[in-house]
């Protein structure tokens, strides 16, 4: 900058033309607008203060999102709605419009349930949800994961923060990474993409509005009243006892089908399939029942978000409903991240 300007001075001292030193003030301008636009841009530390800051600060939001699953045969897309209010409620509405298909996590001071209004169901956790592990819908969360991971690498475009961060789900090692944009503008999210070990995105999310300081009502995260809610956006589901039965495609190394076993309930058909190997497992399959009148069920273990559905994860068991089909999944040998990796691979496939 000081070489430009002495050599501004020296051709104006030397007699230089008019127009020769025209030409050059301009390039001396042109050259401090530069120099401040450069002062001006955030590193990434600061925009990682704000972001830490503007959590600490905000009372809480509302936010409306697609997310896109593409762990299957068929993308799935799921419409989402994020309720937040500090210090620890939260209302996440996903629902599955093709397939009249609608879960709803609630946490209040009762503590944690899932909301399943086309079985007239709802499961209580007793758990610390949504703080043990990441939430790609969930601000705090996205902002948290930032935070923490000193190596996320971080650039700026005109209009966007892009961070990548390592995550923190209970299947991490499938789902090692995130892409998270945020607007620059008022920091707000404006996607997250999900990738696996190869970087192929098998998870995005798109925020379409989102809205910081929302107000709500005084039972805007009450059980009762949600399921109402909910039960009259989703039918119940019509009762069916015959259903198709479903195979894993992904199964531990050395691990394979040695037996089928079909028992007659009183509701219907149970299908078990055993699997023997290095990690044996058993996968259980029945119809889901609808209660007739709304019933709340204490539920063992942690909610589990495996993207087409939520379910619940304990140490040796993987408990989800979908399509109006329950299934469990148990096994003595399967760690957490393979219980998920089988469960997510008996929905790509329909029969054997």
């Amino acid at each position: 900058m000081f070489l430009l300007l002495r050599l501004a001075v020296n051709i104006r001292n030397k007699g230089v033309g008019e127009m020769h030193k025209k030409w050059i003030g301009l390039f001396v301008c042109a050259f401090f607008l530069l120099a401040l636009s450069a002062c001006g841009e955030k590193s990434q530390q600061d925009v990682t203060d704000a972001l830490d800051a503007k959590v600490q600060e905000m009372a809480g939001y509302k936010s409306d999102a697609k997310m896109t699953l593409n762990t299957g045969k068929d993308a799935q897309v799921y419409d989402v709605e994020i309720w937040h209010s500090k210090p620890m409620y939260y209302r996440v509405n996903l629902k599955n419009t093709k397939k009249d298909q609608s879960q709803m996590i609630l946490r209040n001071d009762e503590g944690v349930f899932v909301l399943t209004p086309a079985l007239n169901k709802s499961f209580r956790f007793q758990s610390d949800w949504p703080q043990n592990s990441s939430q790609a819908y969930l601000y705090e969360s996205l902002v948290q994961d930032i935070v923490k991971d000193e190596k996320a690498s971080f650039k700026s475009t005109d209009k966007h923060y892009i961070f990548e961060t390592k995550t923190n789900y209970q299947n991490s090692t499938m789902l090692p990474k995130q892409e998270i944009t945020l607007n620059k503008s008022d920091l707000a999210p404006v996607s997250v993409k999900i990738m696996d070990t190869d970087n192929k995105v098998l998870i995005k999310v798109d925020f379409s509005k989102v809205k910081f300081d929302s107000k709500f009502d005084k039972g805007a995260f009450d059980t009762k009243r949600n399921m109402t809610s909910a039960k009259i956006d989703i039918p119940t589901l019509a009762q069916h006892k015959s259903f198709s039965v479903l195979y894993p495609k992904d199964v531990p190394k050395g691990t394979k089908l040695s037996k089928e076993k079909k028992i007659e309930t009183e509701n219907g058909e149970r299908v078990v399939l055993m699997y023997k190997g290095e990690k044996p497992f058993t996968l259980v399959q029945e119809k889901a029942q609808v209660a007739k009148t709304a019933t709340s069920t204490v539920t063992a273990g942690e909610p589990f978000d495996l993207g087409f559905t939520v379910g619940a994860l304990t140490d040796k068991s993987l408990s989800w409903t979908y399509n109006g089909v329950d299934f469990m999944l148990a096994s003595d040998q399967l760690t957490p991240d393979e219980l998920s990796t089988v469960a997510r691979s008996v929905q790509s496939q329909m029969g054997k």
